[in-house]
Order: structure tokens, then C-alpha cells, then sequence
């Protein structure tokens, strides 16, 4: 049974001193486990997503035409972890540059 998507956190503010995510166009995954995510009741909303032994966030905005995603750059799942916990302890700024989707230059 999936839980139900409605009791997932919501992104307190961020602190002052926090450091901004980078975000970059999304990268073609072939499989992936979304581990967290929080409350999509709101226009933007996170997942943490692991896929091939490391893990990333999405961000998607929900757009009345189509969503909008973007992914920061692939992290070890220990890693992720801790920045996912940063995120919602307001530790990590997640519209850094203004919310631009950078190229992943991948």
C-alpha cells in the first residue's frame, strides 16, 4: 500500500545561512525507487529518489500546462540522506538561482 502523499511534510522556511541546491535539467534514469517526498498540496513539491546506488532530489512544479522538474546532481545514498534531512530542517535553501533549471553538463 502506497502512503498517502497528503501526510508528508511540508519545507519549513530556510534559515538564513543556508546553502542553495543547484538545479539541473533532468537525467534519463532506467529505474528508480522514490524513498521520501514531501506534501504535493502545494505548487512545488520534492522527492528522493534513488536510482543505480545513488540518489538525488526532484523538485516539480506543478503547472497547469505540464509540470516543471529539475534534479540536483546524483549524491551516495548516505549523502542524500543528510541532505534530504537538511532540506527539511530549513538547513538547505531549495530555490537557489532563482529556481533555473541549469544544464547538467553531464
Amino acid at each position: 500500500m502506497t502512503p498517502a502523499r497528503h501526510l508528508s511534510p511540508h519545507l519549513p522556511r530556510p534559515q538564513a545561512d543556508a546553502e542553495a541546491l543547484v538545479w539541473f535539467a533532468p537525467t534519463p534514469t532506467s529505474r528508480e525507487l522514490v524513498l521520501a517526498w514531501t506534501c504535493d498540496c502545494l505548487a512545488i513539491f520534492f522527492e528522493l529518489i534513488q536510482s543505480g546506488g545513488v540518489a538525488f532530489i526532484r523538485r516539480t512544479i506543478q503547472d497547469e500546462r505540464e509540470p516543471v522538474i529539475a534534479e540536483t546532481h546524483r549524491w551516495p545514498l548516505r549523502e542524500a540522506w543528510l541532505t534530504w534531512a537538511a532540506m527539511l530542517a530549513g538547513q538547505v535553501r531549495v530555490n537557489g538561482r532563482g529556481g533555473v533549471v541549469e544544464s547538467s553538463g553531464q
